[in-house]
């Protein structure tokens, strides 16, 4: 007794399970359906059985907000009929087999739950197959362009003011919002928070990194829009002051100018709004205020030796100050390093060394080859071959008397020149000359003019 017990608690689980299991492989239908307010749209459902076959039955329910009987349909291969309910209007139902429901006119009554069910004839001799469906629908309105408010709408300093920025659209539902800096994403922080849908950004304290320009974006299940740019403008600094100047060599917080220069010193430091700068110059133990504003003009050779002097930013809005101090030496500068050593970017050691090898190199070829081709031997041997092509154009005919030319000695002697007195053989062979002073000029003078006579006979 108690086996056919269990086994009829079996059966039934199992008939359960496959009754229960037996929608989804009959009917599918989607969950959750949004429409567009004013615009049709359709109830779709997708039947997995041949319904061209198979007689089935069923309706269509309103269930929320209240039960609300809809339309009820019968179809077999040989009839098909529909009885709607006319109470409710703007519903239609497709043309059978298709058992879709149709929204002609979405309004915000039509928005709610409804029902489908199917009784389904697969055997006539067994019972149909129930199956049940249900969805919501959504009539969603499109949104409007929002617009954004700022709280408070004066000016807004850093680390002190907060700020409220609310976007809200007039028209839409079940609106949600996020926010766009700079059309980067706003997210949550410990300075930044947000409401419940996104509609307000709450920043408190303001800081510099906040300033930009700011967009909300309303959006729904159907539509999207964004607002104008706000801009959000905050008073900070100053920040990174710094004194520079053009004529001047700088190293860390000393400045050198030459001698008898005008040097020009910019203050510069980043503020909103811009700061108020003052240039102090210490003189003794006290200090003393030289001028206004973030420009400078020094008379260099009014100065003594070495001076030191101050920079002082003051920011009207924020109370804030920042100040940098300074010494100016007046030396002589040579420009062409001054302006190495600060920009050192104008010579690389990488070009310092490469000109310096070519120099080199270019030396030692013009060495090389000043002792491969001494310039005052190649002159020489030019002179000698110009002379030598100048004696052969002009020659007298007398070219076996070059041998009596060269260095003769002069002697003097008191009586007849002996042939043996002579320094040169040429001497004896010269009938005309018998003085006794004889020369190397008269020597010479005596060469015969004659192209056929010759000097020794």
């Amino acid at each position: 007794m108690e086996c056919v017990e269990v086994t009829m608690i079996l059966l039934i689980c199992s008939l359960f399970v496959i009754i229960s299991g037996s929608d989804p492989e009959y009917i599918r239908l989607q969950p959750t359906q949004h429409g567009r307010k004013g615009e049709s749209m359709n109830l779709r459902v997708e039947t997995l059985f041949n319904v061209k076959d198979v007689p089935f039955q069923g309706s269509w329910f309103k269930t929320r907000p209240k039960v609300t009987p809809l339309v009820t349909f019968q179809f077999s291969p040989s009839t098909t009929s529909s009885i709607p309910n006319l109470l409710v209007k703007n519903i239609t139902m497709q043309e059978l087999p298709d058992v879709s429901l149709r929204f002609v006119n979405l309004d915000e009554d039509t928005k709610g739950e409804y029902e489908l069910q199917v009784n389904i004839v697969f055997d006539e001799n067994a019972p149909p197959v129930s199956v049940t469906k249900t969805v919501t629908v959504t009539v969603s309105v499109p949104v409007s362009t929002p617009v954004i408010s700022k709280t408070p709408e004066s000016e807004l300093v850093e680390d002190r003011d907060n700020v409220t920025l609310t976007c809200s659209a007039l028209h839409g539902t079940e609106i949600r919002y996020k926010w766009l800096k700079d059309n980067m994403l706003v997210s949550p922080s410990d300075r930044h928070t947000f409401s419940e849908d996104n509609g307000t950004l709450f920043i408190n304290p303001v800081r510099k990194e906040d300033m930009g320009q700011y967009i909300c974006e309303a959006h729904n299940q159907i539509s999207s829009e964004q607002s104008q740019q706000t801009d959000l403008s905050v008073f900070y600094g100053p920040y990174n002051l710094a004194v520079n100047c053009d004529q001047a060599l700088k190293t860390e917080g000393v400045f050198t100018v030459n001698p008898g220069e005008l040097a020009f010193f910019e203050c510069n430091a980043d503020s909103n709004p811009p700061n108020t700068f003052l240039w102090i110059s210490k003189t003794g133990n006290g200090t003393e205020i030289v001028m206004t504003g973030p420009r400078l003009e020094v008379k260099t050779y009014e100065l003594p030796q070495g001076k030191e002097f101050l920079c002082r930013a003051f920011n009207n809005a924020t109370k804030k100050q920042d100040e940098t101090k300074f010494t100016l030496v007046v030396a002589r500068l040579h420009r062409g390093k001054a302006k190495f050593l600060q920009e050192g970017s104008v010579m690389s050691p990488l070009a310092l060394v490469t000109v310096t090898s070519v120099v080199i190199i270019v030396c030692m070829m013009f060495v090389l080859l000043r002792k491969s081709c001494h310039p005052k031997r190649v002159v020489k041997n030019f002179c000698r071959r110009t002379m030598t092509e100048q004696r052969g154009l002009h020659r007298s005919g007398h070219e076996s008397a070059t041998e009596d030319f060269g260095i003769y000695e002069f002697v003097s002697v008191g009586g007849k020149m002996e042939s043996t007195q002579a320094s040169c053989r040429s001497l004896t062979r010269l009938d005309s000359v018998r003085d006794l002073h004889t020369t190397i000029y008269d020597v010479i003078r005596h060469v015969p003019e004659t192209p056929t006579l010759s000097l020794l006979k």
